[in-house]
């Protein structure tokens, strides 16, 4: 059985970096920590921020080296997109679960990816799984195609086409 080993990374020299190895993370988290616990008390801020800084911080060693993003205006169109596309599929899946099951034409996809890095690939998976009615099952192993099942899948080129346009192509343009 081949061993595996595994590196973690140094912490970078600049004071900054170091006390802030991850600041978009970080406000991602202090915004979350907020939403979730649905009260914009003081108590509640600063805790969030401690553990937006912390955990981070403290995970750091542990993370691959960091994407940047090139286009933030392309981030919140593609944010947009999402939670449309989120808010729509709800919406036609219950009208598709309730109604007769001859409107139900599930299928499998395989879909030949245009993106290369693995951060990026995994961004586009868990957000094809994210609209209800869509899953990725699984990745190949050379990371060139995912196997996506479709619960409506009539016009599967449709479906691959609207993916490739709506979700692929803006996190090429953000991540690569």
């Amino acid at each position: 059985m081949e061993k595996q080993t595994y590196s973690v990374r140094p912490r970078p020299n600049s004071f900054l970096k170091r006390s802030f190895p991850h600041p978009a993370l970080s406000v991602f988290m202090w915004g979350f920590w907020l939403l979730m616990v649905n009260e914009l008390s003081g108590g509640h801020i600063v805790l969030g921020a401690i553990l937006a800084w912390f955990i981070p911080w403290l995970t750091y060693p542990f993370w691959p080296e960091s994407t940047p993003i090139t286009k933030p205006l392309t981030v919140i169109k593609y944010i947009a997109y999402v939670l449309w596309d989120v808010l729509e599929a709800n919406a036609s899946l219950m009208l598709r679960i309730l109604g007769p099951i001859k409107n139900l034409h599930p299928a499998f996809v395989i879909y030949e990816l245009e993106i290369k890095n693995d951060f990026t690939i995994t961004i586009l998976a868990s957000t094809i799984s994210l609209a209800p009615g869509t899953f990725t099952a699984s990745i190949s192993e050379d990371r060139k195609t995912l196997l996506i099942h479709i619960l409506n899948a009539k016009d599967t080129q449709k479906t691959v086409n609207a993916i490739r346009q709506r979700y692929e192509l803006p996190l090429k343009e953000i991540f690569e």
